[in-house]
């Protein structure tokens, strides 16, 4: 190509693919200036004009405005900065798409109301602040009373829910859920009533100086039956019942009375209590969110415990 070779509108446009129309919008706008004229007036551009309309036609694709484009080919922006900005922005909008997708997911899965989908795009605007406050609100009911307890730090880290600055749209959609039990002032009340039955349960095993928890007794006695099949109230799962019991019995103090009906009562009121479906649901949601494995649910042991202590009063 010879570098004096000059180009009307018409040439332009067939080179680049572009309008008439389009091309002379942006000789107008000044962001693809004429080289020369003809004798008639008409406007006639060199090579480096189809470099300039290329660059003008990628900008705008990537959603940059004429009057910024117009401070990048006068050089008073430069490109790498002007792309450093919209890159910024970009990653804003994306963040409030995923947003948006994550409750329209939520609210076509769960048949919600208008005043259910309100509730949830709320919740998912909140500010990194605002779901702080949101947690700690929370977090202070549920454990109010326990703050000087020993395992209060570890016990709260492992039920804080820490959203990524980009979360993906499951992860979004789990905040929300989440969220919306953190509101829950019965499971609010309910999880309190455990926190405080959790503190009894770590009570240090005279012999050990272990902490005694319950729910870990449960899981390591029961397991082992359901997997084998065991029903409840067979006698195979007497053994079971007199460890779980015998367990029980030395964390109130009482290993005396560990083998009686008002124990057995006892401890499965306590179990039953623990045996709410809302924990799960909160810490299979804590698991999506802080991107943790899927956690092992209690609630088949808490069940099969519960039935054969019952059955034994």
């Amino acid at each position: 190509m010879n570098g004096d070779t000059l180009y009307s509108i018409g040439d332009l446009a067939r080179r680049t693919g572009l309008t008439v129309k389009a091309i002379r919008f942006y000789a107008d706008t000044g962001l693809v200036p004429p080289t020369d004229r003809t004798p008639a007036g008409y406007r006639r551009y060199g090579p480096d004009a189809i470099a300039r309309i290329e660059l003008v036609r990628t900008l705008r694709e990537l959603g940059i405005d004429l009057a910024t484009i117009r401070k990048v080919m006068d050089r008073e922006a430069l490109l790498t900065d002007v792309a450093a900005t919209h890159a910024d922005a970009l990653d804003v909008q994306i963040r409030v798409l995923r947003q948006r997708r994550a409750v329209l997911a939520a609210v076509a899965r769960r048949g919600s109301t208008p005043r259910e989908m309100d509730l949830m795009h709320r919740l998912a605007r909140l500010s990194e602040a605002e779901r702080q406050g949101l947690i700690d609100d929370f977090l202070s009911a549920v454990f109010d009373g326990l703050h000087d307890h020993p395992a209060f730090a570890a016990v709260t880290r492992s039920l804080t829910p820490e959203l990524p600055n980009d979360p993906e749209p499951e992860r979004i959609e789990a905040w929300v859920e989440l969220a919306e039990l953190l509101q829950d002032h019965g499971f609010r009340t309910t999880l309190h009533g455990m926190a405080q039955d959790l503190a009894a349960d770590r009570a240090p095993d005279a012999g050990t100086g272990r902490p005694l928890i319950l729910a870990e007794a449960v899981r390591a006695q029961v397991t082992p039956a359901l997997e084998a099949g065991i029903a409840p109230p067979s006698p195979a799962a007497d053994p079971i019942v007199a460890a779980l019991a015998a367990h029980y019995a030395r964390i109130l103090g009482d290993q005396a009375s560990y083998d009686t009906p008002a124990l057995h009562r006892r401890l499965a009121a306590r179990l039953e209590q623990m045996h709410d479906p809302r924990r799960d649901q909160y810490l299979s949601l804590l698991a999506v969110i802080n991107g943790w494995p899927p956690p092992e649910s209690l609630a088949p042991a808490l069940t099969w415990a519960s039935e054969a202590l019952r059955t034994r009063q």
